[in-house]
C-alpha cells in the first residue's frame, strides 16, 4: 500500500465531534478500539495502563470530561495533544478501523460532513485512481474491467485474505483490469448504488468498446444490482458494457442475523480492532438495516422505520436483462442434507438468500443451473480465498473471452 500520511490527532479530533454528539457508552467503544489498533509513542510524566497498547487512560478521562461540552474545548485537549502525536503511515489495522466505523454508523458521519465518513472512489493498493488514472483505463479500447465491490464493513484492500486476491489472480490470469471500489457501507444501499451507477457512467459512458465485469461480495452484489436499477431507470450509457455479474454470499432476501439484530456483532467480534464497534448493534447504519431483507431501491426504505419491521414491502427487481448473473452460496455444514445447516448458511446469509430464492415468486431470482455454486464447509469471509470459489469464478468469467 502506499505510504499515505494522517495525523492521529486528526482522526481523534473527528471521532470528538462524533463523540459530542453521543453518550458515553461510545465513547467507551472508540477508546477500547484505540487501544487495540493505535500504537503510541511514550509521553513523558503519563502512565500506561498494564496491558494496554493504545490512548493512555489518562487522555480518555479528558475526553470523558469534555464530552457533552463546547466544541472548543475538545479542540483545546486535541490541540495539545497534537504537539506529542507523530505523523503515521496509513496501515490495514487503520483502514478496517475506519471501514468498520463507517458499516456501524456510516450514514451519521456523512449526515455530519465528518472527515472520517468514507467517499465513494476507485483506488489501487489502497490508494484513491484520480481522474486523470480513470480517463487512461476508460480511454482503452476493446479492454475488459473487472470491477471489485467489497461488503459491510469492509474495504478494498481486503479482498487480500490469506495472501490471495481474486482480482489480481483474475487481472494475471485474465488479462483484466481490476478496478476496486470503496465506499462507505453505513449508507442506504440504494444510496450507494446510486452512487455507482453515476461513477461507471462518468468513467466509462465514452468507452463503447469496453467490457465490464463486477466481481461483489456480500452488500457488494447488492450495491451492484441496485447501480443496475438506478442505470436503467436513467437510462445510463455504461450498463451497455456490462457482461457479468459474479454474486459473493450475497443476501438478496436479506440476512437473518440482520433480522435479529446481531449482524455487527458477529462480523466485527472476529478481528481485534473491530470488535468494540460490534456493541453499537442497537445504533447500526442503514446500511446494515437494509440487509434485513435485501432493500436496494429509494422506496423500499422512506417512510419505513428502520427499527421497527413492518414486513417485506420491497419494490421486487429482477436480475438485469441481457447481464450473464451467477451466484456463489456457502453453507458452513459438510452435509447438505441438514435443513438446519441451510438456514444457517455460511454463517451470516443463508442459503436461499444467497441462491436468489423466495417463497413470492415476485421476488424470486432466477439463476440457471449451471450459474450457481453451493460450497460446503465454508464461512462467509471463506469465500473471498478458498480455491474452489477462485477457480469457478475464473470458468465463469472465462466463458466466451474477448480476445
Amino acid at each position: 500500500m502506499e505510504n499515505n500520511k494522517f495525523k492521529v490527532s486528526d482522526d481523534l479530533r473527528d471521532g470528538g465531534k462524533l463523540m459530542l454528539n453521543a453518550v458515553t457508552g461510545i465513547t467507551k467503544i472508540v477508546e477500547a478500539m484505540h487501544y487495540r489498533i493505535t500504537d503510541m509513542i511514550p509521553i513523558p510524566g503519563i502512565k500506561y495502563i498494564a496491558g494496554s497498547k493504545g490512548i493512555p487512560r489518562l487522555i480518555y478521562k479528558l475526553i470523558y470530561a469534555v464530552t457533552g461540552r463546547v466544541n472548543n474545548g475538545l479542540e483545546e485537549m486535541l490541540s495539545k495533544l497534537s504537539k506529542i502525536l507523530d505523523d503515521q503511515t496509513t496501515s490495514p489495522n487503520r483502514e478496517a478501523f475506519i471501514s468498520a466505523l463507517n458499516g456501524v454508523l456510516g450514514d451519521y458521519l456523512a449526515l455530519q460532513n465528518n472527515s472520517l465518513a468514507i467517499k465513494m472512489q476507485f483506488r489501487q493498493n489502497g490508494s484513491p485512481l484520480h481522474e486523470t488514472d480513470l480517463k487512461n483505463y476508460s480511454s482503452l479500447s476493446n479492454q475488459k474491467f473487472l470491477i471489485l465491490i467489497h461488503g459491510s464493513c469492509m474495504n478494498d484492500i481486503q479482498w487480500t485474505m490469506n495472501e490471495h486476491n481474486h482480482g489480481e489472480a483474475l487481472s494475471a490470469s485474465l488479462n483484466y483490469k481490476p478496478l476496486y471500489l470503496h465506499y462507505n457501507t453505513g449508507l442506504h444501499i440504494s444510496e450507494n448504488g446510486k452512487l455507482l451507477s453515476d461513477l461507471l457512467e462518468k468513467t466509462f459512458s465514452n468507452n463503447i468498446s469496453a467490457e465490464i465485469h463486477i466481481l461483489a461480495h456480500s452488500m457488494g452484489g447488492l450495491v451492484s444490482r441496485s447501480a443496475c436499477y438506478f442505470a436503467l431507470k436513467e437510462n445510463k450509457k455504461w450498463l451497455k458494457n456490462l457482461s457479468k455479474i459474479v454474486f459473493l454470499g450475497t443476501p438478496h432476501h436479506g440476512a437473518p442475523l440482520e433480522k435479529a439484530g446481531n449482524w455487527i456483532d458477529k462480523l466485527l467480534a472476529a478481528k481485534p480492532y473491530t470488535a468494540p464497534l460490534s456493541k453499537l448493534g442497537q445504533i447500526r447504519s442503514a446500511g446494515i438495516t437494509d440487509m434485513r431483507y435485501g432493500n436496494i431501491t429509494h422506496d423500499d426504505w422512506k417512510n419505513h422505520h428502520r427499527f421497527f419491521s413492518k414486513g417485506d414491502k420491497r419494490i421486487p427487481v429482477p436480475l438485469p436483462d441481457d447481464i450473464k448473473c451467477y451466484t456463489v452460496a456457502a453453507i458452513t455444514a459438510q452435509n447438505p442434507g441438514l435443513s438446519a445447516h441451510h438456514l444457517i448458511g455460511d454463517g451470516m446469509v443463508t442459503l436461499s438468500s444467497a441462491l436468489g430464492e423466495h417463497p413470492n415468486k415476485d421476488y424470486n431470482l432466477i439463476f440457471p443451473e449451471n450459474q450457481k455454486l453451493i460450497v460446503y464447509k465454508t464461512g462467509h469471509l471463506e469465500l473471498l480465498y478458498f480455491d474452489e470459489v477462485y477457480n469457478k469464478i475464473f470458468d465463469w468469467l472465462a466463458e466466451n473471452n474477448m480476445a
